[in-house]
């Protein structure tokens, strides 16, 4: 089981930052992963919240071992072609570290205070879908053109490659079934869930079948879930030993509101049950 940290920027400056991703790699984390907002989403809505892709270009030149994503990127705030090219760099500064995760966006109030359209579920999904075929060919490919209903490419190029051949693993944050479900059976590396563990098993049986629909193995694509540390260890060991036998390979710590005593905590005493 590989398990990352969420080290959750609301309300964070770039020094305490720093500490708590070194933190996540001096204690075995296979990963740290900050989130895609401009504004807090607790406590003082005019606290600062560090932008996610400059600031995982500057963790990556903090660190030397943990693997850096964006848990999850909003494809609404974006172009794809733009998004190419910083996931690029954070490859390249990382000596090969990213992981690609995105997501539909769902933060209406934030997109509207920001003057960014925020289109419906639908055209959300479409342009997902969209925007990770067009990475997918800027990261792979000379010449590129791509004629979408959202986006389109024509004969471009961006150098240099990504460090990860053929590009840095996509994850997908999704959990309607009707809509995002299919776009990661036919899209993603990995996908993120979110719920309880009958409904995380359930919607995990119901993405087998629709990679295979769209031609893949299933096992291809990593299954990850969330894991709050603060619940009781009991509870949060069970909840980890339920989503292992369901299959799924990585599991996301929340830093716990408790604060910093509780992650150490869980670092010393639970990880290493988790991990065995």
């Amino acid at each position: 089981m590989r398990l990352g940290l969420d080290v959750a920027q609301h309300q964070l400056l770039w020094p305490e930052l720093v500490e708590r991703v070194q933190f996540a790699e001096a204690s075995g984390f296979d990963g740290a992963w900050v989130f895609d907002h401009f504004k807090p989403l607790y406590a003082d809505p005019n606290g600062p919240c560090l932008e996610a892709w400059t600031v995982l270009a500057g963790l990556a030149a903090v660190t030397s071992r943990v693997r850096l994503g964006v848990l999850v990127t909003g494809i609404t705030y974006r172009h794809p072609s733009i998004l190419a090219t910083e996931a690029i760099t954070v490859d390249h500064v990382s000596n090969g570290r990213l992981e690609i995760g995105l997501g539909a966006a769902w933060h209406q109030p934030e997109h509207e205070a920001l003057g960014i359209p925020f289109p419906t579920i639908k055209e959300r999904a479409e342009r997902l879908e969209e925007g990770i075929q067009v990475m997918r060919l800027l990261m792979t490919r000379d010449g590129a053109t791509f004629s979408g209903q959202h986006y389109q490419l024509e004969h471009a190029s961006y150098h240099p490659r990504p460090v990860q051949q053929p590009h840095p693993p996509i994850w997908i944050g999704a959990d309607g079934e009707q809509l995002m479900l299919p776009i990661v059976g036919r899209q993603a590396d990995a996908w993120h869930g979110f719920g309880a563990v009958d409904a995380m098993v359930g919607k995990s049986k119901l993405l087998d079948g629709l990679a295979a629909k769209a031609g893949r193995d299933p096992k291809t694509i990593l299954r990850s879930a969330s894991l709050s540390l603060s619940r009781p260890w009991d509870q949060v060991q069970r909840r980890a030993g339920q989503l292992r036998k369901a299959g799924f390979s990585y599991l996301i710590a929340e830093w716990p509101s408790e604060g910093r005593g509780r992650l150490e905590e869980f670092v010393e005493k639970v990880m290493p049950e988790i991990r065995s």
